[in-house]
């Protein structure tokens, strides 16, 4: 498959499964969203490997792929994701390791373990949606982006990865992944046989608003951080836009049923975020 193709299969497939992303690169030059879009297509490959094995063996065995290809071991040119990829890092100097360690945080998603504390939920996020959102920053603004970035990024990522993790609780909970730390689950007297026998206790509903009332914090820390970045980066962090309408709508509705934001206004916040950059953060 030629160079060219991989790319536009990338854009394909960011606009198919990950709207927000695919409408936030709009906002980036021609030259640097092909290759957000190579970054954010492997993103998306990695996080649905969970869904794509549905057991952890073979899924190890996806990222062990992904690992041997990154290091020059595997032939890629057959997997227009990898291939376009390769050629971001070459052309954009993506360090090899925030790639692999984004893959080895993903390993997690795969066993049901829970995860053990909210430290660890939040270390989980920053390691995922933190890192994409460090290397897309470094996409479009090179190393002289590289520290207000790397500030914004952390935040950015807890914020974003602790709102996932609200949305997706009735799926993660079906596949009995648990993200809800259980120290929080603990201190708020919610037992796992409670989770998975469907019950919304008062206690879970207060574990669930901590974990908001975190992502709200992590989201005014980036908004503060938002201030001291090159504006050209400002595409790579649109999506962080979107936390407080996803908490707003999320915060006191039934955990067990998943909750959608309607197509129209997360357009619109990303357009208004896009044009009032970074003012509108805190609008």
């Amino acid at each position: 498959m030629a160079l060219k193709d991989a790319f536009n299969h990338c854009e394909a497939l960011v606009r198919a499964h990950d709207k927000d992303r695919f409408l936030a690169g709009l906002f980036a030059p021609p030259a640097e969203r092909a290759h957000l879009y190579a970054l954010y297509a492997f993103a998306g490959e990695i996080a649905q490997v969970r869904e794509a094995a549905r057991e952890p063996l073979p899924g190890e065995l996806r990222l062990l792929w992904w690992r041997d290809a990154l290091d020059g071991q595997r032939e890629a040119a057959g997997n227009p994701v990898a291939a376009a990829l390769l050629d971001t890092m070459a052309a954009c100097a993506l360090p090899k390791e925030a790639l692999i360690g984004l893959i080895d945080a993903h390993a997690f998603d795969l066993y049901d373990e829970a995860m053990a504390s909210l430290a660890d939920l939040e270390s989980h996020a920053g390691a995922t949606a933190g890192t994409v959102f460090a290397l897309a920053a470094k996409i479009l603004g090179g190393d002289a982006a590289a520290g207000p970035a790397r500030a914004a990024a952390a935040p950015a990522g807890i914020a974003q990865g602790l709102a996932q993790v609200l949305r997706t609780f009735p799926r993660d909970r079906a596949r009995r992944n648990l993200y809800v730390p259980i120290d929080l689950l603990g201190q708020y007297g919610v037992t796992r046989a409670e989770i998975d026998a469907g019950r919304a206790t008062p206690g879970l509903a207060a574990a669930l608003a901590a974990i908001s009332a975190r992502a709200r914090a992590a989201y005014d820390e980036f908004s503060v951080a938002a201030t001291a970045l090159p504006e050209e980066t400002a595409p790579a962090f649109l999506t962080v836009a979107l936390v407080p309408s996803w908490l707003d709508r999320l915060d006191g509705a039934d955990p067990f049923t998943p909750v959608e934001l309607p197509q129209w206004r997360r357009q619109w916040r990303l357009w208004r975020a896009a044009r009032r950059w970074p003012a509108s953060l805190t609008a």
